[in-house]
């Protein structure tokens, strides 16, 4: 089960608004991700649109003794830990798809939420099929949901839309389950499908440490005793390496162009306290930070690595451009043009930037705050249009 006291596996829950995304990870894990607001018992709280789980399966029965609890619901007998599972569900549909797009790996499969109450696709349906897909994320169940609301007839009209939906979209042979949140209808057969079906990852930890922060902040209470003081929290994902309690840490591009030092102190999971963390999960670390620098999530974006070992911020970047044709509403179907603002997300941060020359498909932009990127690394690109900001396609970092 990879390190101890560390999931696995993140899997993205994506889909419209309103098709019971949250209320399918609730039914899952027990945890509504929509409050971000539960802490650790130690005051560290570490969740940021994730809900931790650890599945459980009866060595007795087939996939009815696969569950979340410690008792089997066919048998009552008492089930096993099988597979830590990360659930990823962001209300921020745009922030959450521009960060699949970005290539970051803190997503390694995707539930595709579809409610059977209303006609497929609906406009962020194929916004975020098309995200997971030029994401790389080849793994999809779809989970058919809301089936208590409509007849047999209705709920087969609905699956025979989803199988065309997906062949279109280019998502053959994939799980598609009936399943009713509210009412735990085919509870069973879905955790039994998301053990089964999505392979845990094969990490390097010997790679260079990469951290992506999903949020900062700051644990100390009002009027806390100097003594009693500690040091600020960063939360987030390591997509790369490995991390040990007492590591000297660099973030970057850090604050006013200068990277931020500090030492880790503690790490934590949902699931509890490590020694040491992997990807794999939200991670919280307690750092020697004045607190301060981490209060409300001002170093939200960055990137952490062990000291000298991260590149250099760049404010300039050359950028091979991949137009996703099917996102683009009419006011974005023109060209880019120079001095056109943009938006550039790389991991999980997000920046505004400027485009300074077209050549073909390579695009020159100059940020208006540095950014932490590698040659060849994939990030995404946002354009304004009447309705506001919304994606347009991604690209990749080029010299």
């Amino acid at each position: 089960m990879g390190i101890p006291g560390q999931s696995e596996i993140n899997i993205g829950v994506i889909g419209h608004v309103d098709h019971g995304k949250t209320s399918l990870t609730k039914m899952l894990t027990g945890k509504w991700t929509d409050t971000h607001s539960e802490e650790l018992k130690r005051g560290i709280s570490i969740r940021l649109g994730y809900a931790d789980i650890v599945f459980k399966k009866c060595s007795k029965c087939n996939f009815e003794g696969y569950t979340n609890n410690d008792k089997c619901p066919k048998c009552k007998g008492k089930t096993e830990p099988y597979k830590r599972v990360s659930f990823v569900d962001s209300p921020g549909h745009e922030s959450l798809m521009a960060t699949m797009l970005s290539g970051v790996a803190i997503i390694n499969g995707a539930i595709l939420v579809i409610a059977a109450n209303e006609p497929c696709p609906q406009p962020r349906t194929v916004e975020h099929l098309l995200a997971a897909k030029y994401s790389n994320i080849g793994k999809l169940v779809v989970v058919q949901n809301k089936i208590d609301l409509v007849t047999e007839d209705q709920a087969k009209q609905n699956y025979t839309e989803i199988k065309k939906f997906l062949v279109e979209i280019g998502y053959e042979n994939v799980p598609i389950i009936p399943v009713s949140a509210n009412h735990n209808i085919n509870k069973d057969v879905l955790i039994y499908a998301i053990t089964n079906y999505f392979d845990s990852p094969q990490q390097d930890l010997n790679k260079n440490l990469k951290m992506y922060v999903v949020r900062s902040f700051d644990v100390n209470k009002p009027g806390q005793e100097i003594d009693k003081l500690v040091g600020g929290v960063i939360g987030g994902s390591i997509v790369s390496g490995k991390l040990k309690l007492g590591d000297n840490i660099e973030i970057a591009p850090g604050i006013q162009n200068k990277n931020i030092l500090a030492k880790v102190l503690s790490l934590n999971t949902e699931f509890g306290k490590l020694d040491e963390a992997g990807p794999g999960g939200l991670i919280a670390i307690s750092t020697s930070l004045d607190p301060s620098i981490a209060q409300n999530d001002k170093l939200k974006g960055q990137v952490v690595g062990h000291c000298g070992e991260l590149p250099n911020p760049r404010t300039d970047l050359n950028i091979e451009l991949h137009i996703i044709d099917r996102l683009l509403v009419d006011d974005l179907k023109k060209s880019l043009t120079v001095k056109e603002p943009v938006i550039v997300t790389a991991g999980t941060g997000m920046v505004v930037g400027v485009v300074t020359s077209v050549k073909g498909d390579i695009i020159r932009f100059m940020l208006k705050s540095p950014v932490v990127v590698e040659e060849d690394q994939k990030v995404s690109l946002s354009r304004r249009s009447i309705n506001g900001w919304r994606l347009y396609g991604y690209g990749f970092i080029r010299k």
